[in-house]
C-alpha cells in the first residue's frame, strides 16, 4: 500500500512501543493530522470478551458531552400522532411503509433510524440493509421507543451507538480533529465510563485489555488503559 508523506512523518515522530496518556495521545493525533478535511477521531477498546457468547456481547450507547461534530440526519418511523412529535422533535424524515419503499429501492441519505414499538414490524424488512450499516434500531441502545422527543435530542447531541465486533473490539467515533483536547477528552471517558458500566458479569479476567486512538488518516496510538480504568 502506498503511504503519503504526511503518514510516513507522522509515523517516524510515533513510539510504537510506548502507552501514551490520553491527552498526550489526543495531542499527537491532532498535531499529526494533516488531511485537507476535518478528520473523525477514532476510538477501538479491546475488551476481555469472547463476543461469540451471547452473555460477553457488549452493547450500548452514550452521549458524548463535546457532541460528535456533524449534522447528523435522523429518520423516525413512526405514524399517527407519534410522528407529528417526530416532526416537532426535528427529524429529517418521518414516515412508514413510504420510507420502507424508498430505503428498498435504494435511498440512505440519514445517519441514524429511531422507531416506536409499534413500527418494528414494518422496520424489520429492511433488516438486512439497515443492520450491516448498524443502524437497525433495537431498545438497548434507545433507538426503538416511545419518547422520541428525548431519542432525537440525544442523537442530535452526540449520541454514540456501539457493540463488539467477532475479535472483541469495539470501535467508536470520539469528535473530529478540530476538537480541543479537553473536548476530546471528556468524549474518550464518557465513552470508556459506558464502558465499564456494561461490562457482563459472565467476562472474567482483564476486561480493558487495549485501548488506540486515531484519526480518519492517521496512525494509530496507544493509549494507557491504567488511566481510565
Amino acid at each position: 500500500m502506498k503511504r503519503s508523506k504526511a503518514w510516513k512523518a507522522a509515523r517516524e515522530n510515533l513510539d510504537t512501543l510506548k502507552e501514551y496518556g490520553v491527552k498526550e495521545a489526543l495531542q499527537f493525533i491532532k498535531d499529526n493530522a494533516k488531511a485537507k478535511f476535518d478528520e473523525t477521531v477514532d476510538i477501538a477498546v479491546r475488551l476481555g470478551v469472547d463476543p461469540k457468547k451471547s452473555d460477553q456481547v457488549v452493547r450500548g450507547s452514550v452521549v458524548l458531552p463535546g457532541g460528535l461534530g456533524k449534522t447528523v440526519k435522523v429518520l423516525v418511523f413512526a405514524q399517527g400522532a407519534k410522528a407529528d412529535e417526530a416532526k416537532t422533535a426535528g427529524a429529517d424524515f418521518v414516515g412508514a411503509n413510504d420510507l420502507v419503499e424508498k430505503i428498498t429501492g435504494g435511498w440512505t441519505d440519514f445517519d441514524s433510524v429511531i422507531a416506536t414499538p409499534d413500527m418494528m414490524g414494518v422496520v424489520g424488512k429492511l433488516g438486512k440493509i439497515l443492520g450491516p450499516r448498524g443502524l437497525m434500531p433495537n431498545p438497548k441502545v434507545g433507538t426503538v421507543t416511545n419518547d422520541l422527543a428525548n431519542a432525537i435530542k440525544e442523537t442530535r447531541a452526540g449520541k454514540v451507538e456501539f457493540r463488539t465486533e467477532k475479535s472483541g473490539i469495539i470501535h467508536a467515533p470520539v469528535g473530529k480533529v478540530s476538537f480541543d483536547v479537553d473536548k476530546l477528552y471528556a468524549n474518550v471517558k464518557a465513552l470508556v465510563d459506558a464502558l465499564l458500566k456494561l461490562k457482563p458479569s459472565a467476562a472474567k479476567g482483564v476486561y480493558l485489555k487495549g485501548i488506540s486512538a486515531s484519526s480518519t488518516m492517521g496512525q494509530g496510538v496507544k493509549i494507557n488503559v491504567a488511566e481510565l480504568r
